[in-house]
């Protein structure tokens, strides 16, 4: 299967994105104080916490379990020397539920994260890709 994304350029620091069914992605490679999109770094990451997001709502609901509701947050630590590429990764999920039991949630998050997310599988050969999850009674 063909994946294709066509950049659009704004000025020397901001372009933009559009896939095939035209959903834009703005970018940008400004410091802090004028950011206004995420880098593509930033995507990269938001790609990753998302990808295994959707395996592991999939997962949760497939065991009939109520999930009432879900957040994350993806760190990544980047190499000094240029490139600048990630080597270590950390997932950590905040999961509601009644009745999702810890080892489940383990289960789950470790075959979304280390079998079927396709983004972790792209990018985890040369890094340390690490995950942890809460329960939320």
């Amino acid at each position: 299967m063909e994946v294709k994304i066509k950049l659009g350029f704004k000025s020397d620091e901001e372009f933009y994105t559009v896939n095939g069914t035209q959903n834009r992605v703005e970018i940008d490679m400004y410091n802090p104080e004028k950011k206004q999109a995420q880098s593509p770094m930033e995507l990269l990451l938001s790609g990753l916490i998302a990808c295994a997001a959707v395996d592991i709502i999939s997962m949760i609901k497939k065991r009939r379990k109520e999930l009432k509701d879900f957040s994350g947050e993806v760190i990544g630590n980047r190499t000094d020397e240029i490139p600048r590429k990630f080597n270590r990764i950390h997932i950590h999920y905040d999961l509601t539920s009644p009745d999702l039991t810890k080892a489940e949630a383990e289960k789950i998050i470790k075959m979304a994260v280390e079998k079927y997310c396709s983004v972790a599988s792209s990018i985890s050969e040369n890094i340390t890709l690490t995950h942890d999850f809460n329960i939320i009674r």
